[in-house]
């Protein structure tokens, strides 16, 4: 017996050292900018581009994410816990998606700084306003680039008009600058606004 135990010992294998996770599911349809989101954590993560526009299923666990078409395993990704942020492979990427890998609330926050502390506080305005990040990436995107543009001055001139009547998204940031009102000066808002036809309310900035 105990040469039988023995024998039986040696061909033992070693347990495996992971743990069986419970894993949940969900199905979601891949963006146009080919990411799928776990709204649990509200993070996105990328698929390949050729999946666009369809219907996926979303496996996830507390440490990975493995997305189906299907039956057919797609992507799988660590599980990340940022809100609002993406995990990309870039080989999933289109070519003119390639840029969107690149986009994150510091760099658009940086790039603001660099121009001045009042446009960096609009951007951080912007970031938080839109529901999706996407959304607020364009905008960002957008808004910066009137640096080039128009020069600094008039963009800070902007955003601090902009901020003024509370106003975050690229069209305020436009059309401020198309009616030239970045080149008046801005009029320090009294505690009670009065209510009158001459004076401008949000839609003129819109």
């Amino acid at each position: 017996m105990d040469q039988f135990i023995e024998l039986e010992k040696q061909a033992l294998q070693p347990l495996h050292p992971l743990r069986f996770e419970m894993r949940q599911t969900t199905i979601v349809t891949v963006m146009k900018n080919g990411h799928v989101c776990l709204h649990t954590d509200k993070h996105y993560y990328s698929v390949p581009y050729t999946f666009i526009g369809k219907k996926v299923k979303l496996f996830y666990s507390k440490s990975h994410i493995e997305i189906y078409y299907k039956y057919e395993l797609i992507a799988r990704h660590e599980r990340m816990k940022g809100k609002s942020h993406y995990t990309t492979e870039r080989a999933h990427l289109a070519s003119f998606n390639l840029h969107i890998a690149d986009w994150n609330p510091e760099r658009f926050l940086t790039e603001a700084n660099n121009i001045h502390p009042d446009v960096e506080a609009y951007i951080k305005e912007v970031l938080l306003k839109k529901a999706h990040p996407e959304q607020a990436y364009k905008s960002c995107q957008g808004i910066l680039s009137f640096a080039k543009r128009v020069g600094h001055n008039r963009l800070i001139r902007a955003c601090q008009r902009a901020h003024q009547y509370g106003l975050y998204h690229y069209r305020a940031i436009e059309n401020i600058l198309l009616r030239n009102l970045d080149q008046t000066e801005i009029e320090v808002e009294p505690t009670h606004m009065p209510k009158h036809d001459n004076i401008r309310g949000e839609e003129y900035y819109t």
